[in-house]
């Protein structure tokens, strides 16, 4: 599965249908959401009758397509599920007599409404998409540079409409399989994820960190001042709130070019990758670092590793970080240091900044995990047969498919 965005070309009046969609979308998971909250032993087949019972209880609800009605009943299990099965591992407890953990919530600005293969039309050599549905917002010139010649009709499986601070775009999910056959490079890499720079690998190599939101920090205060000065309900405020929003969309996919490229990099240049599993959501719990977490996106540069291991037949390894930091790569030895301690030091003699023995351990551990060697004393690594360890591969390297 892929997925192809463009950018929708829409008159006022088209925008305001779309914005009458998605408000309908948002309108039938809030309700499918307290039809479970208030119903008893409520399942997938109960939330799709219930949105049938929606679309005749309100005249306005018929306007949007059966099919996008049901997409937003399944957006509302989807995350009823996710709850069930986080509480089945223990993520999902009583805090003082609250709500337990990761309970579903009431969604009050959804920005996207879904449709399944009806309530749209394709004109794929003009590039050209015509919704059908009751709110007649008619046909709308796409802008992007992918060619949807290349796919069947058929193949597309769902369509998106999303609204952004700088317009709407539309998302096809396309059933097609992608593969890279590419030479083996005959070279393994450990990554060390932090703050100072993004990674250090096995090599000694410091990956810089952009920092993308610490350098639009002032601009994005200007811009938040902007807002708060402009009275409530007028236009200046909307234009205001909209500056603001383009700012932070900019950010936005700064994060993800950077993440997207260097993954790419990486995973073409190495046939293992073994890298840190961090734990982010706890992680951002630190008040002081909670920003410059967040601001790195590790979590997004690991989502586009194993999604490009996965198409390129590469291998990439999860790693539980404990004591990587500690234990010395030349001894085996633990040295103990605290966080302000940048440089590893052992009396074996090694000596190595703290992140460069920790992604020299990481890569270790990982090439034991698939059953790699590693003769004594240097990190020197033997490939054993790549096509044994590919069921290991998909068990491992099984990830969410991003956005292209």
């Amino acid at each position: 599965m892929i997925v192809l965005e463009y950018k929708l070309v829409a008159a006022a009046e088209q925008r305001r249908g779309m914005d009458e969609a998605i408000r309908t979308a948002q309108f039938v998971r809030n309700a499918c959401l307290r039809y479970w909250m208030d119903g008893e032993k409520v399942g997938k087949n109960d939330i799709y009758k219930h949105t049938t019972k929606l679309r005749s209880e309100f005249e306005w609800a018929k306007k949007l397509n059966s099919t996008a009605v049901q997409a937003a009943g399944e957006r509302a299990w989807a995350s009823i599920s996710r709850f069930y099965d986080n509480h089945k591992k223990g993520a999902a407890t009583n805090i003082c007599g609250r709500k337990p953990v990761g309970y579903p919530k009431f969604k009050k600005n959804v920005r996207s409404v879904e449709y399944k293969q009806s309530g749209w039309k394709l004109d794929a050599s003009t590039k050209r998409l015509t919704l059908t549905d009751g709110f007649k917002i008619g046909v709308m010139k796409l802008l992007g540079k992918w060619d949807l010649m290349l796919y069947r009709q058929e193949d597309i499986k769902r369509l998106r409409i999303v609204k952004r601070a700088d317009g709407y775009y539309a998302q096809f999910l396309v059933d097609v399989e992608r593969q890279f056959d590419l030479k083996p490079s005959g070279k393994t890499i450990g990554l060390d994820v932090g703050l100072k720079s993004f990674y250090t690998d096995s090599e000694g190599h410091e990956e810089p960190n952009p920092r993308f939101y610490r350098k639009a920090e002032q601009s994005l205060k200007k811009l938040q001042r902007q807002v708060s000065r402009k009275v409530k309900g007028s236009n200046n405020r909307k234009k205001a709130v909209a500056r603001l929003g383009r700012k932070h969309l900019k950010v936005q996919r700064q994060r993800k070019d950077h993440a997207v490229k260097l993954a790419r990099c990486v995973v073409m240049s190495n046939d293992v990758v073994a890298f840190e599993d961090l734990k982010v959501r706890n992680m951002i719990r630190n008040r002081k670092l909670s920003k410059s977490i967040q601001d790195a996106s590790w979590r997004e540069f690991r989502l586009w590793m194993e999604y490009f291991a996965k198409i390129m037949g590469k291998i990439a390894i999860p790693v539980n970080p404990a004591y990587t930091s500690q234990i010395c790569s030349g001894c085996g030895q633990t040295v103990k240091k605290e966080l302000k301690t940048r440089t590893h030091v052992c009396g074996c003699g090694t000596v190595l900044d703290r992140d460069h023995n920790a992604a020299i351990n990481i890569l270790s551990t990982g090439l034991r995990m698939v059953g790699h060697t590693k003769t004594a004393g240097k990190t020197q690594e033997t490939l054993v047969e790549m096509e044994e360890d590919q069921p290991k591969l998909a068990s491992i390297a099984e990830a969410r498919i991003p956005r292209l």
